[in-house]
C-alpha cells in the first residue's frame, strides 16, 4: 500500500514539474508526441512586446513597436487575448487588425451587444 502511495506522489510531482516548466520543455518535445496532444502544438509563450511584435501582433492601427520605443513598463499584451487573436488569425486566415475586430465582436455578442454598439436587449433604453 505504501508503495502505491509513493508511486502516486512521484507521478503527481512529475506532473507538477512538467506544468511549471512547460514553456522551456515544450520546444524539446518531439513532433510525434505533439501530434498526440494538439494543445502542445499551439503553445508559444509571447510574454514581451518584442516577442509579440515578431509574431505579427502589430499593425499601423495598433503599434506595439511604439510601446517598445517609448519605454512602456508593462511586460506585454494580455496572454489570453493574444492567444485568441493568434488562433483567429490562423484559423480564419485574416490579418492582425481583422482578427482583433472578430475577437472584439465576439466579446460584444457574448455581452448582448451588436457590432454597432447597440444593445440587443429589447428592453434597453437607447434614446431619451
Amino acid at each position: 500500500m505504501l508503495f502505491y502511495l509513493s508511486l502516486f506522489a512521484l507521478v503527481a510531482l512529475f506532473i507538477l514539474v512538467l506544468h511549471r516548466y512547460r514553456a522551456s520543455i515544450a520546444p524539446h518535445i518531439p513532433n510525434r508526441v505533439k501530434s498526440l496532444f494538439p494543445r502542445f502544438n499551439n503553445y508559444v509563450p509571447l510574454s514581451t512586446f518584442a516577442d509579440q511584435a515578431d509574431a505579427g501582433m502589430s499593425s499601423s492601427n495598433f503599434d506595439i513597436e511604439a510601446n517598445m520605443t517609448d519605454g512602456d513598463s508593462r511586460t506585454g499584451l494580455d496572454e489570453r487575448g493574444t492567444r485568441e487573436v493568434m488562433e483567429i488569425m490562423h484559423r480564419e486566415r485574416v490579418n492582425f487588425d481583422q482578427a482583433r475586430l472578430i475577437r472584439h465582436n465576439r466579446i460584444l455578442a457574448s455581452n448582448g451587444i451588436d457590432p454597432s454598439g447597440m444593445p440587443l436587449d429589447s428592453k434597453a433604453i437607447t434614446r431619451l
